[in-house]
């Protein structure tokens, strides 16, 4: 086994075990929003206890599913998908028949699918920080939260990061140490689409160029690649 052989595996191992962590924190995310953040938050103003939806009007939750997306894909097409092409590829080694063909074929197939995932997590990470950063210092107009009288919050667009930042600028009742903690988890899936980005780009380099070097091999040595 070459050494570009070695790292590759070794990169798409650490880019699936990150990928889980980011489909986790996302996951997580998701179902807080549903099962607690829904039923809503109870603050103080002007001596008086109120309540406020949990989620606002316009929630952004686009970038969450964009995210989601190519964490997904990077964990099956690129890691699993690498497993077995670079299988199959081994497999191959000694089969010059119809078989071998296809097996090189998807191995060729998942090299170059490398590329457009790549672009999908790169798309991914510019897009969600370009939306929550645009939305970011956003603040609750508290007299006219207390109008609503519990309905859903409708100024402005957030995304969840910037909604519950802003939560937390509140005099809230209690579940203060429930939203911040479940900010970290949301900070955390948006954060680590940064280092997600810099494995996912090794392994696109490390998969093309150990594929150039493979196809440099006399096909001879090929057949007897270990």
């Amino acid at each position: 086994m070459s050494r570009l052989s070695l790292a590759l595996k070794v990169a798409m191992g650490i880019l699936m075990v990150d990928s889980i962590i980011e489909l986790s924190f996302v996951s997580s995310m998701v179902a807080w929003l549903h099962q607690r953040a829904s039923q809503g938050f109870s603050f103080n103003y002007d001596g008086s206890a109120h309540f406020l939806a949990g989620l606002p009007a316009n929630i952004m939750t686009d970038q969450g599913h964009t995210s989601n997306g190519a964490a997904g894909t990077a964990f099956v097409l690129i890691g699993v998908g690498g497993i077995v092409a670079l299988s199959l590829r081994h497999w191959s080694r000694d089969r010059l028949g119809q078989s071998g063909a296809l097996a090189r074929s998807f191995y060729h197939l998942w090299v170059w699918m490398n590329i457009p995932a790549f672009l999908l997590t790169t798309g991914a990470l510019a897009y969600v920080f370009a939306v929550t950063n645009a939305h970011e210092g956003q603040t609750i107009d508290i007299p006219f939260a207390v109008s609503l009288g519990g309905k859903a919050y409708p100024n402005e667009f957030w995304t969840p990061q910037n909604w519950f930042s802003a939560l937390l600028q509140l005099d809230l009742v209690d579940s203060r140490d429930d939203i911040q903690s479940h900010l970290y988890v949301m900070r955390g899936w948006q954060y680590n689409l940064i280092p997600m980005f810099i494995i996912q780009l090794g392994v696109t380099v490390l998969a093309v160029s150990e594929f150039l070097e493979w196809r440099r091999q006399p096909r001879v040595a090929q057949h007897a690649e270990k």
